[in-house]
């Protein structure tokens, strides 16, 4: 018995790197997986079919089933053709994979209003129209009385967990992604749904555009801990029953590594017994509140 039997599967941005992992995985434990994928470049720019048809081609090769969507998924009208198509197709959707995103790197005096709408477009509008559209089917099913078991995973980075210079458009759509995960594990539990992150460290088109890039690189010799198909791997896992109880959870994952992470939490505290703090109060009690604790921007 595989993990996935009888499951329909969602994968965005499944053309390459790691969407491409992720629709394999998923189509290797029993998912009918939708492929989708523009075929755009890593800036977002241009459309090219070929990618995703491949990956369609490799599912059925290996004796799976699998079907081609080309929608661009960060508009409202496209994200509900996809989750239409899982419909059409196989007449259920159980599990959103939400991994499309493009780069547009620049500091912030340099960044455009086109490179900081595109990216947050993608990222934050693609994870979201898919989700809304799914779950209002999902919803509408709970209501029927039809059984529910939706699963979304979504796509964070640790950019968006502890920033990144030079790529705050693109930390700014990671951390949204993170908060919408959380929101949505609150709204859509009572449904029978669950949605919890990812944060990959991979070697896919985009980390290796970046300037530290070397890390991602294959080795010669020994373990790939950056290969794409180990965070794969936990999507998988986070799309089965198995994990039914895990509901606004977030993970950094990569070869060799699982690890749980947490968001924001009060770390220390000062108190006043007569009303607020004046400013000139915080200042005389500065190292009180922060103490020992480091004074750079942290996660968890």
């Amino acid at each position: 018995m595989k993990l996935l039997d009888g499951k329909v599967a969602i994968v965005t941005g499944a053309g390459r790197g790691l969407g491409r992992e992720e629709a394999l995985a998923l189509a290797r434990e029993g998912a009918r997986v939708v492929v989708n994928d523009l075929g755009t470049s890593l800036a977002g720019e241009g459309t090219d079919r070929t990618a995703a048809a491949e990956v369609v081609a490799e599912i059925r090769t290996g004796g799976g089933e699998a079907v081609e969507s080309a929608d661009d998924i960060a508009t409202w009208e496209g994200a509900r053709r996809t989750v239409a198509q899982a419909y059409e197709k196989w007449s259920r959707l159980d599990v959103v994979v939400n991994n499309a995103g493009v780069l547009r790197d620049r500091m912030s005096f340099n960044m455009t209003e086109a490179e900081f709408d595109l990216v947050l477009r993608v990222h934050c509008k693609g994870h979201f129209a898919m989700i809304h559209h799914a779950c209002t089917r999902w919803r509408e099913d709970a209501k029927a009385g039809r059984p529910v078991a939706g699963r979304i995973v979504n796509t964070a980075s640790e950019a968006g967990l502890i920033g990144s210079a030079g790529n705050s458009n693109y930390a700014m759509a990671k951390a949204a992604i993170a908060a919408l995960t959380i929101s949505i594990a609150r709204e859509m539990g009572k449904y029978g749904v669950t949605c919890n992150f990812i944060a990959p460290r991979a070697r896919t088109r985009m980390t290796l555009s970046m300037p530290n890039h070397d890390m991602f690189l294959a080795p010669e010799h020994g373990f790939d801990h950056f290969h794409p198909a180990w965070p794969a791997e936990l999507v998988v896992f986070l799309a089965s029953d198995a994990a039914a109880d895990l509901n606004g959870q977030g993970f950094i994952v990569w070869g060799g590594q699982v690890a749980l992470v947490k968001g924001w939490h009060t770390v220390a505290q000062i108190a006043k017994a007569d009303g607020a703090f004046t400013a000139q109060e915080l200042v005389a009690r500065k190292d009180e509140l922060f103490g020992k604790h480091d004074r750079q921007p942290v996660f968890g």
